[in-house]
C-alpha cells in the first residue's frame, strides 16, 4: 500500500508496509500510482511498464528529452520496488495470532490516587474525579497491593511504569510519596525498576512537591489548555473562578527546574477554540518546550464537542501549526509538539505498532479501592471491571478481548495508511462512539491521519534544512 499527499510544497509518498518515506518531484509523484496500477495488472517487464506509463501520461515514447526523463523516472521507481521500499507487501498479518496469543505481561499501572478534584473542568471524563461513583482516596495499603500485583504479573520484564493519576493526585500526596518509597524498596530484591510519572492540574503544586517530583518522577504531565481565556473557560475552580494565573508560573518553574525535558504541558482543545494552534504557540511563547494539545472527546450533545463540520477547519489548523513549527525550528526557537514526533528510523516494535497502548492487558488502571479496569477511561463502567489487586484478573474474557484488539481486527484500520502510527487508536474512544472496542471514532481518525501527514512532512523539511547546512 502506498499513500501520497502534497503538504507545504512537498510531494510525499509513504510506502505503508515498509515505512519508507519518499520525497519526490511532480513527475515521479504522478508516475508512482500508474506503475502500481500496472503491477496490479501483472504488467511486469520494464519495457511494458514504461509503455503503460507513457500511454497513461499521454507522453511521447521513444527518443527525446521527455521520453528519456520518463524512462529514468520509471527506472528509479522500479529500483525502489526491488529494494523493498516501494509497493512492499504486508508481512505482519500472518504473525497476528502469535501476538494475540502471547503470554500476558502487565508492565504499567495507572493508580487513581484520588477520585476527587479541586477543579471543575467542563470536559472532564472523570466527572470531577468521581468517575461516576463516590469520592475517595487510595490508601497506602491498596497502593502497596497494586505495586505487588504489578511486580507479580510483570514476568521477566524489568522496567515497570506507574502513573499517579486522579482526579487530582496531589490531594493524596503523602500516599504518593510513600508508594514511591515502597516501589523503590522492591526494585533490588525483585529485580525491577520503576518509572514513576505524575499528572496534575497544578493547583497544589509547591516547591517541596516539585523537589520530590524532580528526584523521583521520570515525567510530569501539567494540565493547561493554552491562552488564559481558553483555559479559564474550561478549567475553572468549583466556584467558577479561573485557574490559569494560578498554575502558569508554577508550570514555568517546573519546566525550568527539569531543564525543559521530561515533562509535558498538556492541553485539550474544544469547539470553543478550533484555532488551537494559537494555544500551542502561546504555550511555546511562554517558554515551554514540551507541548501536547489534544482534541476533546465528547458526546455530540455537549456544546464544546467537536463535530464533523469542524474537521476541515481542524485539518487546516494542523497544517498551519506544522508550517510554523518548521519555521521556529529553523530559527532556533523550536519546541516539541507531541503529535508531530514520529520516529521514521526506529520507533515501536511490531507488536506495539499492531496492538497499540496495551490497555486491558499490559496496561491497567487501579481505583482507590483496588478494582482493576482496562484503562482510566473505562473506570466506573462496571461491564469492564476485570478484578482487583486482591484477586488479580478474574475477567480473563475482558483481557482476551483487549489482547485481540489490533489493526487487523478493526475494519477501518486494515486499509488505512496511518495504522502503524496510531496502532488502531484508542479503544475507549472507539467504544464510546461505536459501542465496540474494535470499532472506530471517525473524527479522531481524521485528525490522527492529518497529524501523521504533518509529522512526516516536518521530517522532510528539517532534513532539507540539514542538507543545506552541509
Amino acid at each position: 500500500m502506498i499513500h501520497q499527499y502534497v503538504n507545504n510544497g512537498y510531494h510525499i509518498v509513504l510506502d505503508v508496509e515498509s515505512g519508507s518515506v519518499h520525497v519526490v518531484d511532480e513527475t515521479a509523484y504522478r508516475v508512482i500510482p500508474i506503475v502500481e496500477e500496472a503491477l496490479r495488472q501483472h504488467i511486469e517487464t520494464r519495457e511494458e511498464i514504461l509503455a503503460y506509463v507513457s500511454e497513461k501520461m499521454q507522453a511521447p515514447a521513444g527518443q527525446g528529452p521527455e521520453a528519456e526523463e520518463l524512462a529514468e523516472t520509471v527506472d528509479e521507481i522500479l529500483a525502489l520496488k526491488d529494494a523493498g521500499t516501494l509497493y512492499s507487501e504486508d508481512v505482519y498479518e500472518k504473525y497476528i495470532d502469535g501476538f494475540r496469543n502471547r503470554p500476558t505481561v502487565v508492565k504499567a499501572l495507572c493508580l487513581h490516587i484520588a477520585h476527587d478534584c479541586n477543579l471543575s473542568c467542563r470536559y472532564c471524563f472523570a466527572a470531577e474525579g468521581e468517575y461516576h461513583g463516590e469520592r475517595a482516596v487510595m490508601s497506602l495499603e491498596v497502593g502497596k497491593k497494586a505495586l505487588d500485583f504489578l511486580v507479580k504479573n510483570s514476568g521477566s520484564r524489568v522496567n515497570l511504569e506507574v502513573d499517579f493519576f486522579g482526579g487530582e493526585p496531589l490531594m493524596n500526596w503523602d500516599v504518593v510519596k510513600e508508594l514511591v518509597a515502597y516501589g523503590r524498596s522492591l526494585e533490588e530484591p525483585c529485580h525491577k525498576k520503576f518509572r514513576f510519572t505524575l499528572t496534575t492540574n497544578g493547583i497544589l503544586l509547591n516547591d517541596d512537591i516539585l523537589e520530590f517530583a524532580n528526584r523521583e518522577m521520570a515525567n510530569l504531565v501539567l494540565s493547561i489548555d493554552g491562552r488564559k481565556e481558553v483555559h479559564d473557560r474550561m478549567r475553572p475552580h468549583k466556584g467558577g473562578q479561573g485557574s490559569y494565573d494560578e498554575v502558569l508560573p508554577k508550570y514555568k518553574k517546573a519546566a525550568q527546574s527539569r531543564n525543559q525535558t521530561n515533562y509535558y504541558v498538556r492541553g485539550t482543545f474544544t469547539r470553543y477554540n478550533l484555532d488551537f494552534s494559537e494555544d500551542v504557540l502561546h504555550l511555546a511563547d511562554e517558554g515551554f518546550r514540551q507541548i501536547s494539545v489534544e482534541p476533546v472527546v465528547a458526546q455530540p450533545e455537549e456544546d464544546y464537542a467537536l463535530r464533523e463540520e469542524d474537521v476541515p477547519t481542524l485539518l487546516a489548523e494542523y497544517d498551519r501549526l506544522a508550517a510554523e513549527y518548521i519555521r521556529r525550528k529553523k530559527e532556533g526557537k523550536g519546541f516539541n509538539f507531541f503529535h508531530f514526533m514520529i520516529d521514521l528510523e526506529g520507533g515501536p516494535c511490531v507488536a506495539k505498532r499492531l496492538s497499540g497502548c496495551g490497555s486491558g492487558s499490559e496496561y491497567l488502571s487501579v481505583t482507590p479501592w483496588g478494582d482493576l479496569y482496562p484503562c482510566h477511561q473505562f473506570v466506573g463502567q462496571e461491564q469492564f471491571l476485570m478484578g482487583s489487586v486482591d484477586e488479580g484478573i478474574v475477567r480473563t474474557d475482558i483481557r482476551d478481548a483487549f489482547k485481540a484488539c489490533n489493526v487487523y481486527a478493526k475494519e477501518k484500520c486494515r486499509d488505512c495508511f496511518a495504522k502503524y502510527y496510531c496502532s488502531g487508536g484508542c479503544a475507549a474512544n472507539a467504544y464510546n462512539f461505536s459501542g465496540r472496542i474494535d470499532g472506530s471514532y471517525d473524527i479522531g481518525c481524521e485528525l490522527q491521519k492529518k497529524r501523521v501527514e504533518c509529522a512526516i512532512m516536518i521530517k522532510a523539511a528539517l532534513a532539507d534544512e540539514e542538507k543545506e547546512k552541509v
